[in-house]
């Protein structure tokens, strides 16, 4: 996925713009919006200063601005790189805002409805186009949600109502990386009746690919690759959302770095969803069904010797991946089998890895 776009709209800040300012240019923010030239002459040159002049007159002098915005309905184009600025309130804006985008650069838009459909308007309409669409949101929330509509989203947002530590936390929203995991090869060992117990399916609100699946285990510092449900069976439609998970003592990658139990999980959560190479994203927990259910241990040696366990529902259609994304059902699985899975390398305290004496058996 491209990078997203991160910008700051210091106009209304009083006097919290230099501290906002410095926040923003620490975390690496793309542009820095002002009304007023001198709010961006102290500036360095590593972020976008960009002039949004108020009223229907341009200034004089741009200053430092290195982008204007204008109002193409008002203003003349200015003798520098300039963008314009879209108030999407009516039908009539609305198209203007998608003929905007059709063109070749950088269009801001304001949506006033609390509703996501003008927006996904204005994405369809720039579908191939070559320009840069920034949308305004006055909240963290807010901004998180413009950059998944109609999945991709806009090229970036623009906080318009910041308070100090905004750019922090929609920094470290935007670009988290996605995580790619060195997935080790498992040899199973043995499989065993161990009685019955409550299981946990994990359905999520997502559809996850047949090479997908989440990493669970019996125990923190190693972790098995259980599919999804994704692939046919003899009896029962698939249910291409859910993983048929594990006992609920078990622990799951709620990132790549957190862990949480099965039985933590709620409507809401996130959990880590992980392909056969390795790859990751986050995808929302819709709903977490426990019931109680015969169930089987599988144990299994790391490359290293390290003992491995796993704990699932005691039926044929549960299914874990081996290497080359190979699906195996759990009941069939036999001394000498291979399956994927994930070394963590430390221990865990409230699903936070630490460096500490821990013994799991």
């Amino acid at each position: 996925m491209t990078a997203k776009l991160c910008w700051l709209d210091i106009r209304g800040a009083g006097e919290t713009k230099r501290a906002l300012c410095e926040e923003a240019v620490h975390q690496r923010f793309d542009a820095i919006v002002a009304d007023d030239p001198a709010d961006l002459a102290p500036l360095p040159p590593t972020v976008t200063r960009v002039l949004a002049p108020a009223g229907d007159r341009l200034p004089d002098d741009f200053g430092a601005a290195d982008l204007v915005l204008i109002d193409p309905r008002i203003h003349a184009e200015p003798e520098v790189s300039f963008g314009e600025w879209h108030d999407v309130t009516d039908p009539e804006s609305l198209e203007r805002a998608c003929a905007a985008v059709r063109r070749a650069g950088i269009t801001v838009l304001t949506f006033k409805d609390p509703t996501n459909i003008p927006m996904e308007i204005v994405l369809a309409a720039a579908a191939r186009s070559a320009g840069t669409i920034i949308t305004t949101a006055a909240r963290i929330d807010d901004a998180i949600v413009h950059l998944s509509v109609l999945e991709h989203g806009p090229d970036g947002v623009m906080l318009t109502a910041p308070v100090p530590g905004d750019a922090t936390r929609l920094a470290a929203a935007v670009r988290a990386p996605s995580a790619k995991l060195a997935l080790d090869t498992f040899t199973v060992t043995g499989v065993r009746h161990v009685g019955t117990g409550e299981r946990a399916c994990v359905d999520t609100c997502t559809y996850l690919r047949p090479d997908e699946g989440i990493l669970v285990g019996s125990w923190a510092k190693a972790l098995m690759l259980c599919v999804s449900e994704t692939h046919p069976l003899p009896y029962m439609p698939t249910r291409p959302f859910r993983v048929n998970a594990g006992a609920i003592m078990s622990y799951t990658l709620a990132d790549a770095e957190h862990t949480r139990y099965l039985s933590e999980l709620t409507a809401g959560d996130t959990v880590l969803a992980v392909g056969a190479d390795g790859s990751t994203r986050r995808v929302t927990v819709g709903r977490v069904k426990i019931e109680t259910r015969p169930l089987l241990a599988i144990d299994a040696t790391a490359p290293g010797g390290e003992p491995v366990n796993l704990i699932v529902q005691d039926d044929w259609h549960v299914r874990v991946l081996g290497p080359g994304a190979a699906v195996l059902n759990t009941t069939e699985l036999k001394a000498g089998d291979e399956i994927l899975g994930f070394l963590p390398g430390r221990e865990r305290h409230v699903g936070y890895p630490i460096d500490e004496l821990c013994v799991e058996q």
